[in-house]
């Protein structure tokens, strides 16, 4: 089975809801991110840890949802292939939040995407320096992060990103 997920505007998702069309709302981001603010109805199953295999099997549809809707996309594009009636939120929650659907907020916390930014531009600005006071052959460290997040934008994948999904500060007690 080789379907092709489809995407799915936050008005349409809206309506279901309010309709309460049986579904499976899929929030793939960090326990740590979804606690911050999702969709009332949504599950947490992060990216990382989600094995397309063991998703829902009873025929109702598969929605996955995200921030921005990149991480969603790749889920539904894993799912898809082994799954029918798979369906990304264009927009993420951002778009959902745009929306008024109604949502769930907790405590703040620094996006994924802020972090990997923060850390790929730590580690550059790192590697020069050192190339600059201590050897020059620091400046691989430079060009390493660079060719990483230079393959992460042409593979939208982005290995950083499944990292720091694994620190701790990512992730929550279950009873918060």
């Amino acid at each position: 089975m080789a379907s092709k997920f489809q995407p799915i505007a936050p008005v349409e998702l809206k309506s279901l809801l309010e309709k309460r069309e049986p579904v499976h709302l899929i929030d793939v981001r960090t326990p740590r991110e979804f606690q911050e603010v999702h969709l009332t109805d949504a599950v947490n199953l992060p990216l990382d840890r989600m094995e397309p295999e063991s998703l829902p099997t009873d025929g109702r549809p598969i929605i996955f949802i995200c921030k921005s809707g990149m991480r969603g996309r790749t889920a539904a594009e894993k799912s898809s292939k082994c799954r029918e009636n798979v369906y990304n939120v264009d927009g993420g929650t951002d778009s959902c939040i745009a929306s008024e659907l109604p949502v769930v907020r907790g405590k703040k916390s620094i996006s994924l995407e802020r972090q990997v930014r923060i850390a790929a531009g730590s580690l550059v600005l790192i590697g020069v320096l050192l190339a600059y006071f201590a050897h020059p052959a620091f400046i691989i460290l430079s060009a390493f992060v660079g060719g990483g997040l230079v393959f992460a934008g042409i593979t939208d994948t982005c290995g950083m990103a499944m990292l720091l999904a694994k620190m701790p500060w990512n992730q929550c007690q279950t009873n918060q």
